[in-house]
């Protein structure tokens, strides 16, 4: 059941709880300091984490006395995973809008307070901007681009120059229950495309230039590190899963308009698959949606780098794939960027 608007809550935050005992407690601390102090509820979910994350969560908030009536903290008696866990904080959120923190990362101060002031002088329904990719002992600015209309930000980010993660973006909780819109409960890679869903539904949105959030990347090469197990295996249904269910939805409500933007989507979705040094990942990268390939280096809105990239792929030279990877990801990235 999915609670009514509650006039009094300008934003309701929601952040999933598991395994995250090392950074819930400056997570926790970064919210309870937001300089919105009335019409803000923080919704944590406990997806039955079997550590101390919720221990120390407790022990944060008595540090904030003021934000405890704030505080909303429920509990899955088992685990469910990352989209379930959001679902269950949308059911209860009373607010006007929805903001969505990992709690393995943390938000500036301002953020919240400075998000719904945009989202109410441009009356908007979805607001995005910048954010910081928190490395262990660096930090990168990743500015965002900005569009005057909900068409021009949906054609930007299904051709991979907008970002659809969820938490640089305070969204209008009404776009969510006018159509339906939820999580894919079972299906965790990908489950941020669910962004695509809202944007494809929003009739106004904003693009605030600051960076408020921090995404913390400790772990660089998590999706290419799978190997050969049952999660990776589960990993690519459920990404595959996410696509079609993006792209099904996309194209219910504008049929054949956005069949270019669809198809750099596609090949943004699989373009992971060259960031690596496995024949097993390049061969992936060929089969899947290969309908797409003619569409590759048209796609004028993305690197060269990355056009080239692909180019060089769909003509079997792996080999530039290979030295791409070594030089640009693991020394750059890898090392600079550590």
């Amino acid at each position: 059941m999915i609670n009514a608007m509650n006039p009094s809550i300008k934003v309701s935050v929601i952040i999933p709880i598991y395994k995250v005992e090392p950074f819930i407690a400056r997570c926790a601390e970064s919210l309870f300091k937001q300089s919105m102090q009335e019409g803000i509820e923080f919704i944590f979910v406990n997806d039955a984490t079997p550590d101390n994350s919720i221990s120390i969560l407790q022990e944060r908030l008595r540090s904030f006395p003021e934000r405890r009536e704030q505080v909303v903290l429920l509990e899955h008696a088992a685990n469910q995973g990352l989209p379930a866990a959001r679902n269950t904080g949308l059911r209860a959120a009373q607010g006007e809008y929805v903001f969505h923190c990992d709690s393995d990362d943390y938000v500036e101060p301002e953020a919240l307070e400075k998000m719904y002031q945009a989202t109410q002088e441009h009356e908007a329904d979805f607001l995005w901007c910048d954010w910081f990719l928190s490395f262990k002992q660096n930090e990168r600015y990743m500015k965002q681009p900005g569009y005057a209309t909900a068409l021009e930000a949906l054609k930007a980010t299904l051709s991979g120059v907008m970002k659809y993660n969820v938490w640089n973006k305070l969204v209008k909780r009404q776009v969510y229950t006018d159509n339906g819109i939820r999580f894919p409960e079972g299906h965790g890679m990908g489950e941020d495309m669910t962004m695509i869903r809202l944007l494809a539904c929003a009739r106004k949105v904003c693009y605030l230039p600051e960076a408020f959030y921090h995404y913390v990347r400790l772990n660089t090469e998590a999706f290419t590190q799978m190997g050969g197990s049952i999660r990776q295996q589960q990993h690519l249904d459920d990404l595959r899963y996410n696509v079609s269910r993006t792209m099904d939805f996309v194209r219910e409500r504008f049929g054949n308009q956005l069949d270019q933007e669809l198809a750099f989507f596609m090949l943004d979705a699989k373009f992971p698959f060259l960031i690596s040094d496995q024949k097993e990942s390049y061969r992936r990268w060929k089969e899947w949606f290969p309908e797409a390939h003619p569409y590759i280096g048209q796609n004028r809105r993305i690197s060269f780098r990355s056009r080239l990239l692909q180019q060089m792929a769909a003509k079997g030279q792996f080999w530039y794939v290979w030295l791409y990877y070594k030089l640009v990801i693991r020394f750059v990235y890898g090392v600079l960027y550590k």
